[in-house]
């Protein structure tokens, strides 16, 4: 419990009064030292929060849960007598708003949820640049200057992973999401405020995300890390399964565009930097088979371009 009262939370209207300054530096010692914080006061209204999580609950019940269920029983994971290291126990879709929405192409949803998603995409868009300008602010970077570079030549992309991470009989012999870092830009998560799960890795221990209600998670991905060098860091964090609640999760991604070039600022750089520049599909090419791998030989590699062709990958991975 200590543990979470010390997790940032940061009350994103204190930016426009007094203790501007003490916000600011909150909002910079989290992505120094967590990569994760947790938003509250963030302009998105409760009561659409409340619809997409009513729906998106729905949706699971009517249409994923016995496709859920029929797929663990096919896989043979419906009893878990052995620990499962290669598999996660999660049901999910994902939306993908820029640069072009699939919404619509989506199957099983109704219009309001439709509706519904996509007021809430547009919103989570512009939270997420703004969150990005403030992170410029803390850095000494030019306003701007990350979503300048997170746009390539075709702008950046957004997309959204709709989860829900059913009961588990057996919590201690799978996971719902296996530990990684995060490959894009920026993450922010609304969860479930009654069921928890999501841990983050700080100083050897994994630490609970505390499940507060209307909040946003807000985590840093590898592009961040990079453009950064290495001043923010990208937290490895996981899933752990319940055996109680079915646990909602709606994450959305503001990462570069496919053709966006990373590298570190130049301004953040003191000397020579140990951070590799690429472009951004070709990390996510590479990140695709290594996703629950430690994210420092996927710099490495990336230093070699060639290592990047030389890989086949094996694990699916949203890119949006």
């Amino acid at each position: 419990m200590e543990k979470n009262i010390k997790f940032p939370v940061v009350d994103l209207a204190k930016l426009n009064g007094e203790e501007r300054d003490q916000t600011m530096a909150l909002i910079n010692e989290a992505c120094e030292n967590w990569g994760f914080f947790e938003i509250v006061n963030h302009g998105l209204p409760h009561d659409l929060m409340d619809s997409i999580e009513k729906m998106t609950k729905e949706r699971y019940k009517t249409y994923q849960e016995q496709k859920f269920n029929d797929m663990l029983k096919s896989k043979g994971l419906d009893k878990l007598e052995t620990e499962v290291e290669d598999f996660d126990w999660e049901s999910t879709f994902y939306l993908r708003h820029l640069p072009q929405s699939n919404l619509y192409d989506i199957p099983d949803m109704s219009d309001e949820y439709r509706t519904a998603m996509e007021d809430f995409g547009k919103r989570l868009e512009t939270l997420a640049e703004d969150l990005l300008d403030l992170l410029c602010e803390n850095l000494g970077l030019e306003k701007g200057y990350l979503k300048k570079v997170f746009c390539g030549t075709k702008g950046p992309t957004f997309g959204t992973k709709v989860s829900n991470y059913p009961p588990c009989p057996k919590p201690e012999m799978i996971k719902g999401l296996r530990a990684h870092t995060d490959a894009g830009g920026i993450i922010l998560l609304f969860q479930d405020d009654k069921v928890s799960g999501l841990q983050l890795l700080k100083d050897g221990d994994w630490i609970d995300v505390p499940p507060l209600n209307h909040s946003i998670v807000i985590n840093l991905g590898d592009q961040l890390e990079v453009i950064t060098n290495g001043k923010y860091k990208s937290v490895m964090h996981r899933v752990v399964t319940q055996q109680e609640g079915n646990r909602m999760s709606i994450a959305s991604f503001y990462n570069p565009g496919s053709d966006a070039e990373i590298s570190p600022a130049s301004s953040l750089v003191e000397k020579e930097t140990e951070y590799p520049s690429f472009v951004f599909d070709d990390y996510m090419k590479l990140y695709a088979g290594v996703k629950f791998q430690p994210k420092e030989p996927r710099f490495e590699a990336m230093k070699n371009a060639s290592a990047v062709t030389e890989l086949n990958p094996t694990a699916a991975v949203e890119t949006f």
